[in-house]
């Protein structure tokens, strides 16, 4: 029977703005905290804020028994798990991986299989709730893994999260669910862009469509939080476009393994796609409305117009 790891330290792998949050959360809760990235930055940021870092993900392994990956995709996980000096080949048996970046359920599902063989537990956990949530260990997780996994990780996931949705034994669940909210959450963004330039380019104000949407019934959590962002001609990344174009290529490719055609979020994926090609791709997501400005001449809010 694998053997549980217990530990109060506990290991993150990326620290952009959700694993940085998340790290911070950590400490505040009393954990020792050993943070990894590759941004050099990033790791003298976490280390002035209380943290410690290493200069490898495997140098985590000889102290940390508990670690989160907050990367970006799945290359990234393979990188650090399995590539040269892996984390997964250097981490004490019973050790537990939280996996947090989205990815698509057909390869959390192999993954958590791979760890298994190698006497790791793994959470598939993918994490929603934005950069203030991450800080405040308020996010949602969506989770699913076995019950020493969860047992391993409860004081962790208790820490970082307002709300841990358990949905099923065997990570691929949470992918899963995660995987539903991101195509949401890029048509919704999409669509807020198309809807606010549709209303620009009528001659109405954005400040009063902003107002009158969010208090109507064609509001939506990401017309609410993203419009803002447009409104003040502002585009630095909480959330980048190419980070959609990823995800919502990760929602076809679940389509095509479904046999499921998905045209809205294909509509989507093509905007999302159209903004980065036109070298957008690192700023917000919001910038996506950029594309209407270039293709109808539309007039978008400017930084410096917004009232201080």
């Amino acid at each position: 029977m694998m053997q549980q790891v217990q530990s109060k330290t506990v290991g993150v792998v990326g620290l952009g703005a959700m694993g940085m949050g998340t790290a911070l959360a950590l400490l505040d809760a009393g954990f020792d905290v050993i943070g990894y990235d590759v941004s050099e930055a990033a790791r003298e940021s976490f280390v002035h804020s209380g943290g410690r870092c290493v200069t490898s993900a495997a140098a985590l392994s000889p102290e940390c028994h508990i670690v989160l990956l907050i990367v970006v995709n799945a290359d990234q996980v393979e990188t650090v798990l399995f590539g040269a000096q892996g984390l997964a080949i250097e981490l004490a048996a019973g050790s537990l991986i939280l996996q947090c970046a989205t990815v698509a359920p057909s390869y959390a599902t192999a993954l958590g299989e791979r760890l298994t063989d190698r006497g790791l537990l793994m959470l598939d956990s993918p994490l929603s709730g934005g950069v203030a949530k991450a800080r405040s260990g308020e996010l949602s997780v969506m989770s699913s893994g076995s019950t020493m996994a969860y047992a391993a990780g409860e004081s962790v996931l208790a820490a970082m999260a307002a709300t841990v949705y358990r949905l099923g034994n065997a990570p691929g669940a949470g992918s899963s669910v995660k995987l539903v909210n991101q195509h949401l959450a890029g048509v919704h963004i999409a669509a807020a862009a198309e809807a606010m330039a549709l209303g620009i380019r009528m001659g109405i104000d954005p400040d009063t469509l902003y107002d009158v949407i969010t208090h109507s019934a064609g509001n939506s959590w990401m017309f609410e939080n993203r419009v803002p962002h447009i409104l003040k001609g502002d585009y630095t990344p909480l959330s980048a476009v190419d980070i959609f174009v990823k995800d919502l290529n990760i929602v076809h490719q679940a389509g095509r393994e479904l046999k499921l055609s998905m045209p809205v979020a294909a509509s989507a994926l093509q905007q999302f796609t159209a903004a980065s090609s036109a070298g957008l791709g690192r700023e917000d997501d919001s910038a996506v409305i950029k594309v209407y400005q270039r293709l109808s001449g539309i007039k978008l809010p400017a930084a410096n117009d917004a009232v201080a």
